[in-house]
């Protein structure tokens, strides 16, 4: 199975943050999509929810190229574009960030709007565990409990363990980036004596935590 080979950032969980500018109350949300239908829709989801909110900015980036922001009424270039701009800095796509504001009463100003949104949208990304997405091959690997331990920390060191099943015997998947493959098959069969050898699965991407986790 031919994959694409480059890596890429985006955000594992949906996340909720919110907090206080003179009197405002903005809430930044951010959440992983894959297509621009998946963004629209999900942004009408919250544009419902929020039905009584002063404005519903929001800024997507997906790998497929496709980007789109809007300031929903703010003054042009405060909103939108930042939160554009923060996914950009953070290095994450296929990831929507909206930013919810109910107006408190007090102007902010163009630069305090622009701070505004731009912090509560990468507090959301923040919020939302940006992952490392690898290129990756599963494997199975099974052995006798004998050999469990010895396995485990093989497989940890070159990889991340998807399932381990205890039967008569130890299956795991594992996760192994592809440029790690050859490494770590000769590791296992090394430190087992030869007496345990995987067994690709699939080619795929798989995340790994962010070098700030």
């Amino acid at each position: 199975m031919d994959q694409p080979i480059k890596p890429y950032q985006t955000v594992s969980t949906p996340a909720e943050v919110e907090m206080v500018e003179k009197r405002s109350r903005f809430i930044g949300r951010c959440r992983h999509v894959t297509t621009e239908q998946e963004a629209l829709t999900l942004l009408e989801q919250i544009r419902k929810q929020c039905w009584d909110a002063t404005h519903n900015c929001y800024a997507y980036l997906l790998r497929s190229g496709a980007a789109r922001y809007s300031d929903d009424g703010e003054p042009s270039g405060t909103a939108g574009m930042p939160m554009m701009e923060c996914l950009k800095r953070l290095d994450v796509t296929d990831t929507l960030v909206v930013v919810t504001r109910y107006f408190g009463g007090i102007l902010l100003g163009a630069g305090g709007l622009v701070r505004a949104y731009s912090k509560s949208a990468c507090d959301a990304v923040r919020a939302a565990k940006p992952v490392r997405m690898l290129p990756c091959t599963s494997y199975s690997v099974r052995c006798p409990y004998p050999y469990w331990n010895t396995v485990k920390l093989v497989c940890e060191q070159y990889g991340r363990i998807e399932t381990t099943t205890f039967t008569d015997t130890v299956e795991s998947v594992v996760w192994i980036q592809q440029v790690q493959e050859s490494v770590f098959g000769h590791a296992l069969t090394e430190r087992t004596e030869g007496r345990i050898v995987p067994t690709a699965i699939r080619a795929d991407y798989f995340p790994f935590p962010t070098t700030e986790d």
